[in-house]
């Protein structure tokens, strides 16, 4: 993993410092060069944080655009938010859901599976 994101993800991943805004700022600021350049850990990093403590929508629909990117590579951590994100948005949104947290209960991630439960079965 490149410097900045691993730099970026120990600050946010700090009990205390990643809390404050100022740490999510910097931590964004040093993910975002990377994520444009294809690195997997920084688009989903950079996107669970957009998605999770933006403020305008735009901000929002890159986040989901760089999670999107790297749960298509196969980011478990990317494909568990977007099946969060979708199964919250709406009963429309369910099926792409349900679609990424089969993808990340098929890598091992119990949280998926939990979330896969809860769901009502297709009609």
């Amino acid at each position: 993993m490149r410097l900045p994101v691993r730099v970026a993800s120990w600050l946010l991943d700090s009990p205390g410092i990643g809390k404050t805004h100022s740490a999510k700022r910097f931590a964004g600021h040093l993910l975002k060069q990377p994520a444009r350049q294809g690195v997997v850990a920084a688009q989903s990093r950079l996107g669970r944080l957009l998605c999770r403590d933006c403020r305008t929508p735009r901000d929002r629909r890159f986040g989901l655009e760089l999670l999107r990117q790297a749960a298509r590579a196969g980011d478990i951590q990317a494909q568990l938010e977007l099946g969060r994100h979708y199964c919250e948005a709406g009963p429309l949104e369910v099926q792409q859901g349900r679609y990424w947290l089969e993808q990340a209960a098929a890598q091992g991630s119990e949280e998926a599976l939990r979330l896969l439960g809860g769901l009502v079965a297709p009609s």
